[in-house]
């Protein structure tokens, strides 16, 4: 897709990601009804592990490439700071317990048309994006690809500057056109599958673009999450309530009553992509490590993925025998955490992974911003003397 939905995905994502962890986490895969069976229930959550495990995959695979276009076109990152990993609990937390008093104060239709509407829009640029590279792969050679540019200036000179500078093509088009129809049918049908299209998109997205700079940066952050879900799903019922008062494609769903009803079951097991989307960020970054050893074995990567999966059958283990929800990032984070501590302090790469920088170039430039700081500063109070 054109760059600047690549820009607008980037800039919303980060504004959902509050809502993807608090409003369907974490309560992470839980079922409302009683099982229709045994084998049905197993199909139910193997396709929810699945589900979660591509996104995962696919979105740091993408965000490598995006990465190396990054450095090549000289393009600044927006990574996460080390400030914002550890604020991010308490903005969540504060975001979670908003949603919980809308829920209660108001009617939970109106909100729900609100949050339908944003997440519609948002939905059909996410699945364009994703669609893109397949679409352009597919599209036959009869249809042209027409380039187009939007640009709207303000100013002259100097004070130019670009109000909107959009470019796409016809296939872009072609794109949008499939993801409009995916949306008018979940906006329609409210059908499962639709939910899911628009929340695998959302979850490579986020997994792609959400780049965090550093391990350290990604232990802060789940670490603070780690707490935020245990404290939210067993000391209140806020977590639960919101989870299922939720209607938006946040969570992937899958019927528990698929063998006896097909596409139409309505007995659902859920995944919060929060539960994908975090740790999925934290394996990405991995990957870019991996990548950066320029070494053919990726084994931080695939030993975390390997860890993210075993976290992901500890929760519905442990779900299905207390029968209770689970906050899925009590066992993820030991898992994906602990793996590549335990592969780096194994081969002697400790010191290594954490000297990484994924952008090290920001770095430099902070601390260039702070001397000139300083030295402006010395140069007013001469002055003032």
């Amino acid at each position: 897709m054109a760059e600047q939905i690549m820009e607008t995905v980037s800039e919303t994502v980060k504004g959902i990601v509050d809502a993807v962890k608090n409003a369907t986490n974490t309560e992470t895969i839980t079922n409302e009804k009683k099982v229709s069976t045994p084998e049905g229930t197993a199909i139910a959550y193997g396709s929810l592990v699945i589900m979660a495990m591509l996104p995962i995959v696919f979105g740091s695979i993408r965000s490598v490439k995006l990465h190396k276009a990054r450095k090549v076109s000289g393009e600044k990152a927006d990574t996460m700071s080390k400030q914002d990993a550890m604020y991010f609990p308490i903005i969540a937390s504060v975001a979670l317990f908003g949603l919980y008093l809308f829920f209660k104060i108001f009617s939970k239709d109106h909100i729900n048309l609100l949050l339908t509407g944003y997440f519609f829009f948002l939905g059909i640029i996410a699945l364009a994006h994703l669609l893109s590279p397949v679409v352009n792969s597919l599209m036959p050679a009869a249809v042209p690809k027409i380039p187009f540019h939007i640009h709207f200036t303000k100013g002259e000179g100097k004070t130019k500057e670009d109000l909107i500078n959009y470019k796409f093509s016809t296939h872009d088009i072609v794109c949008l056109i499939i993801s409009t129809a995916i949306g008018v049918w979940y906006l329609i049908k409210k059908h499962w599958i639709a939910n899911n299209m628009f929340g695998l998109a959302f979850a490579v997205n986020g997994v792609e673009m959400l780049h965090l700079n550093n391990i350290v940066t990604g232990c802060i952050l789940l670490s603070g999450l780690f707490f935020y879900d245990i404290f939210w799903v067993f000391g209140t019922n806020v977590m639960v309530t919101v989870a299922k008062s939720f209607e938006a494609p946040i969570k992937l769903v899958f019927p528990q009553d698929w063998i006896t009803n097909g596409i139409n079951g309505s007995n659902f097991a859920m995944l919060g992509l929060g539960d994908i989307v975090i740790p999925g960020i934290f394996i990405a970054l991995l990957l870019r490590f991996d990548h950066s050893t320029k070494r053919k074995s990726r084994i931080y990567f695939y030993s975390t993925l390997i860890a993210y999966f075993m976290g992901l059958m500890a929760t519905i283990f442990v779900m299905h025998i207390f029968k209770h929800a689970q906050p899925a990032l009590l066992y993820l984070v030991p898992a994906c955490m602990g793996t590549p501590l335990l592969v780096a302090l194994v081969r002697g790469e400790l010191k290594t992974l954490f000297a990484y920088e994924d952008h090290p170039e920001e770095k430099t430039e902070k601390k260039e911003n702070k001397d000139s700081e300083k030295s402006n500063k010395k140069k007013e109070s001469k002055k003032a003397k």
